[in-house]
């Protein structure tokens, strides 16, 4: 199957990151390297919903979990109804084809007892690495951002007189996120240590201890390190400290419509899913306070 073409559509027309670009073209490349093994069949115009569902029921044997095979079955339907649209086809073999029941997960979160007393007992080096590792966690933290925001993030993007950050998101959609004082204070701190670390100038806002862009995975091993002290979840990714962040600010009232505008969510029900956290602890106080609990 040819699918070049579509993958330059998402990359150029829907603007969509490298990483959703390679995740769409890994998923298009196994159902290609399936039907043409299986059935013998290299064009997309050859396929039908059959031999779809035979691939899905070879990932379920697998072992497969239902939510990467709902990302495979997403990228099929993105494939082929773009064939449709730009008349490379003219029917859809996904019609046919039915998502498997993915059973709803919690996202997991830190205990915010856990964090305060964790940042302020750490022993982080005295030096660029300590101060930038520190940084990058509090910043997840206190933001919500995503991994691929902070990893762009430019010293420019920061404004210290009203307290915002400008991010670069899903679909390069442009947000602010506010901060606090104690967060102002240790930017500040960090770009006058980074500045007599590295003579070079650059905008990259953080770096290796070589002075270049800091990594996607050199991010997440941070994280992952200071998390491994944290916390007992099993997950450990940044990804946990933004679900922290939604939890918390909920927690303490805040708004579920200013939250999403904060994590760059496009519809609310993305963020609702943070409520059920909420709900558990409510729940925890009641039966804890109510005498008829």
């Amino acid at each position: 199957m040819d699918y070049s073409n579509f993958l330059s559509y998402l990359k150029f027309e829907k603007r969509y990151s490298v990483h959703t670009v390679v995740a769409y073209e890994n998923d298009l490349q196994q159902f290609s390297d399936y039907i043409e093994k299986i059935y013998e069949l290299n064009q997309a115009s050859q396929v039908r919903h059959t031999q779809v569902r035979s691939w899905l029921v070879s990932l379920m044997e697998g072992k497969i979990d239902a939510r990467s095979i709902n990302r495979k079955i997403s990228s099929l339907k993105s494939y082929f109804k773009f064939l449709m649209k730009t008349g490379s086809l003219d029917k859809d073999p996904m019609k046919k084809v039915q998502s498997p029941k993915v059973s709803k997960r919690l996202p997991a979160f830190v205990e915010e007892k856990n964090i305060r007393d964790f940042i302020s007992s750490y022993p982080y080096p005295d030096n660029y690495i300590g101060v930038r590792n520190k940084l990058i966690l509090i910043l997840f933290y206190s933001t919500g951002m995503r991994l691929n925001e902070l990893v762009n993030l430019k010293v420019e993007d920061i404004d210290f007189y009203n307290q915002s950050i400008k991010v670069l998101g899903k679909g390069n959609k442009q947000r602010l996120i506010p901060f606090g004082g104690e967060l102002n204070d240790l930017l500040k701190n960090y770009i006058m240590i980074r500045k007599k670390e590295f003579i070079t100038e650059t905008e990259k806002l953080f770096l290796t201890d070589k002075g270049i862009k800091i990594y996607h995975r050199l991010v997440y091993r941070i994280i992952n390190q200071q998390l491994q002290v944290l916390t007992t979840i099993e997950k450990k990714s940044p990804h946990v400290l933004r679900h922290s962040f939604a939890t918390h600010m909920l927690n303490h009232g805040a708004d579920i419509n200013a939250i999403k505008e904060i994590l760059g969510h496009a519809n609310l029900s993305a963020t609702q899913v943070y409520t059920h956290n909420t709900i558990n602890k409510l729940k925890n106080i009641y039966k804890q306070a109510h005498p008829k609990a």
